[in-house]
């Protein structure tokens, strides 16, 4: 297939998610590769972990929102 028919196909998709009133954006997320990456999200997630732990209204908080997902993946 030549890069034209590629394009052409590509558009085609295109044009028909527009007709079906849907837009295209572009979102950036943190790059998982980048050094120290692993690192921050263990920072992060320590302070997320203190910031529970010193919140006892929270535990019952997140449990209420855990119950209210269940079920939704089968």
């Amino acid at each position: 297939m030549t890069a034209a028919q590629v394009n052409a196909r590509v558009q085609k998709h295109r044009d028909a998610l527009r007709q079906a009133g849907l837009r295209p954006v572009q979102l950036w997320v943190p790059d998982t590769r980048r050094p120290g990456f692993a690192l921050e999200c263990q920072r992060q997630c320590l302070l997320i972990a203190q910031a529970d732990g010193a919140d006892p209204a929270l535990q019952s908080f997140t449990n209420a929102a855990l119950a209210d997902v269940q079920g939704w993946t089968d």
